[in-house]
């Protein structure tokens, strides 16, 4: 099997090394990036496969970062971030970012985001079924594309999964733990917060009218008139 590598963008030094000793240990190879500028550039030159990317950094911040390696080639980004703002994750997930981490975080915790992060990849590379059509919306499983009224509409490869879960399963009301579950793949149901952030992520991106929250339970996609 391909050894998978790693790209670690955080500016303090022992986080980085710390973060990176942990990913080498699970068997991949890591390189470590200190600013936004090197982040980029080690980005075109490594081919990573996923990007561990703190938001804090000297030269540019991480989210410029995810945005301009999102142009570059699409990849599984994990963000860390030391402070838990809603509107900073929002905008983590508007550029391209899949998942995020709160500092302190546990390097067991971030070793199975990144596992997790991959496997969705690889599933995501198998052959797909036909496209699903929602009212205006069209999902094109194959070619991870979503349209809506014609026009193409970007999505984060997690927002994507997020969609095609929904829609399999239109006017059904999941749980936000079995969304963790399911599309996460998270035994536990801790980071309902997540699930929260890639459906508002969704609503915007596609209208407020396609989920519809059922409080306390969770959400279920509506199909568009």
């Amino acid at each position: 099997m391909k050894e998978r590598r790693v790209l670690v963008v955080e500016d303090e030094r022992t986080i980085a090394e710390s973060v990176a000793a942990r990913l080498r240990a699970e068997g991949f190879a890591v390189e470590i990036a200190a600013d936004g500028p090197s982040a980029v550039e080690r980005f075109r030159t490594g081919q990573p496969d996923l990007v561990v990317l703190d938001v804090m950094l000297p030269g540019f911040d991480g989210l410029e970062v995810c945005r301009r390696i999102q142009a570059v080639r699409p990849v599984p980004v994990l963000m860390l971030t030391a402070r838990d703002d809603e509107t900073d994750l929002l905008v983590g997930l508007a550029v391209g970012a899949d998942d995020y981490l709160t500092k302190p975080f546990s390097m067991r915790e971030l070793a199975a985001r990144v596992h997790v992060l991959l496997r969705r990849m690889e599933r995501a590379a198998t052959p797909a079924p036909p496209a699903i059509r929602l009212g205006d919306i069209e999902i094109n499983e194959a070619e991870r594309r979503v349209r809506r009224s014609g026009a193409d509409v970007h999505l984060t490869p997690t927002e994507f999964d997020l969609l095609i879960h929904l829609a399999g399963r239109p006017r059904t009301v999941l749980p936000r733990e079995r969304l963790l579950a399911d599309v996460w793949g998270w035994a536990e149901g801790t980071g309902t917060r997540t699930v929260d952030s890639h459906v508002k992520a969704l609503r915007r991106k596609l209208g407020a009218d396609l989920i519809r929250t059922v409080h306390g339970v969770g959400y279920a996609l509506e199909v568009p008139a």
